[in-house]
């Protein structure tokens, strides 16, 4: 219990496959859906730059109009097409060029020479196919920067959207995001990046590679490009180093957010409460809510939620409800994570009953009980030994086309062991397969040590 994410017969249990195969550690149980969530304070950090490109996105494949990536057989192909009475565009000359799998210095080639013979003057969409295949294709960003110095000459130089589009095709890359070319390209790119480009690369180079580094790729920007981070850059800090637990650290850059003259809106408060609850710190996450109150930042919904988690994690019940009387008061409503939240601090202290009133309160209100809910419940009520309301509710999930969790399942598998319900424990397992919710050993598991257990209890 306390996993808020962001969710029939009975054949032998095969002894063999489950000995073979050691019981998985438990993992840690992660944060709820919420504590990642957007709030209305958030800044906007995705650049509204239409999809330049037409390899991806909306604009479907044109036909192959070629069958080799040979260069010399494409020249001959495309000279033959342009003269028939129907050419095709000479952007699709070059895409199915591309598509055909020429390399790309020969794109590159083919590009020249197409822009040459013809009186084809390439638009800002053909240059960004060449860049995105030019990305796709080659192993170094030296292309890309062939590419770029073509369209300084042409009548279309590259802008914030050739290199946004060159960054994300690189962080995106199918086998393994190229960060290192990434940061790379900003650098020695023609044109600077804008703050959603650069705030992109900074948030993928968090999730990825330690924070340190990230500080050091920042210090970089900030020396050779003059670009100074903006609270959209710090917020992305403060959520990594909470993430790797070093609250001090996150202080102290919402320290420097006020010195460089940022306020700490409320996203930026909720990111520092979010790591006080992964931390288990409640009494972290009411100073961080009554500093915010003290700043006169407003709390928004996501405050509320964090907030009541952390208090509710806690076993801190009267002071859950409180707060949630003061959301209502401030206008926040609560929503389904709200009413989860509670739910699973008042299973934790042993009144599933009352939890499971809540449940029929926030139906009455219009909100829609989610995975989340349902497993929280079910859990509760399995631990609180009400196994017969715990298997209405299971009922439920599967009607629901709904999925269960992992420590979901081992308990109330568990319980229907121990009260000799054999059978039903296999219904649970056939149902967990089938809905794709566990994988096989990881279900196989739960129910034979479940099995086990009455086995060793028999006289």
């Amino acid at each position: 219990m306390g996993k808020l994410p962001p969710s029939m017969r009975s054949a032998k249990v095969p002894l063999s496959l489950l000995k073979s195969t050691p019981t998985p550690a438990p993992s840690p149980s992660p944060m709820p859906h919420y504590l990642t969530m957007k709030s209305k304070s958030k800044p906007k950090t995705k650049t509204s730059y239409p999809n330049p490109n037409p390899n991806i996105g909306a604009i479907k494949p044109q036909p192959m109009l070629f069958s080799s990536p040979s260069l010399s057989s494409a020249i001959s192909t495309s000279t033959s097409l342009l003269s028939s009475p129907s050419p095709p565009s000479i952007n699709s000359l070059l895409q199915s060029f591309c598509r055909a799998g020429a390399t790309s210095a020969d794109s590159i080639s083919f590009f020249n020479h197409l822009a040459s013979s013809t009186s084809f003057a390439p638009d800002k969409s053909a240059f960004h196919i060449l860049l995105y295949h030019c990305i796709s294709s080659s192993s170094d960003i030296s292309p890309v920067l062939r590419v770029f110095n073509l369209m300084s000459e042409s009548n279309h130089p590259p802008d914030a959207a050739s290199l946004d589009l060159s960054i994300r095709a690189l962080c995106s890359s199918p086998k393994s995001p190229r960060l290192d070319d990434a940061c790379s390209l900003i650098l020695k790119s023609p044109v600077k990046p804008d703050e959603y480009t650069y705030n992109f690369l900074v948030r993928r180079l968090a999730r990825d590679r330690p924070v340190s580094s990230v500080n050091h790729f920042i210090e970089h920007v900030r020396s050779k490009l003059s670009i100074q981070p903006n609270v959209v850059t710090y917020t992305i800090l403060i959520d990594a180093w909470c993430r790797h637990g070093n609250l001090r650290e996150a202080t102290r850059l919402v320290k420097m957010l006020s010195d460089n003259g940022f306020k700490p809106d409320a996203y930026v408060y909720n990111t520092i409460m979010k790591g006080h609850c992964m931390l288990d710190d409640c009494g972290g996450v009411m100073d961080v809510y009554n500093k915010m109150k003290d700043e006169g930042v407003e709390p928004d919904l996501v405050t509320y939620n964090t907030l009541l988690f952390g208090l509710s994690k806690a076993g801190m019940m009267p002071s859950a409800k409180r707060i949630m009387k003061l959301m209502a008061d401030s206008g926040q409503f609560p929503d389904v994570v709200t009413y989860t939240s509670l739910m699973n601090g008042m299973c934790r202290k042993g009144e599933a009953q009352e939890a499971r009133a809540l449940l029929t309160e926030m139906e009455e209100k219009g909100l829609e009980p989610n995975d989340c809910t349902y497993n929280t419940l079910v859990m509760g009520l399995c631990k609180a030994q009400h196994l017969d309301e715990a298997i209405e509710l299971y009922h439920v999930m599967i009607i629901k086309g709904m999925k269960m969790d992992g420590p979901t399942y081992a308990s109330l598998v568990r319980t229907l062991c121990r009260a000799g319900r054999i059978s039903d424990a296999y219904e649970v397992f056939d149902f967990v397969i089938e809905s794709k919710s566990l994988p096989e050993v990881s279900a196989y598991t739960g129910l034979e040590s479940s099995i086990k257990w009455v086995q060793k209890r028999k006289p």
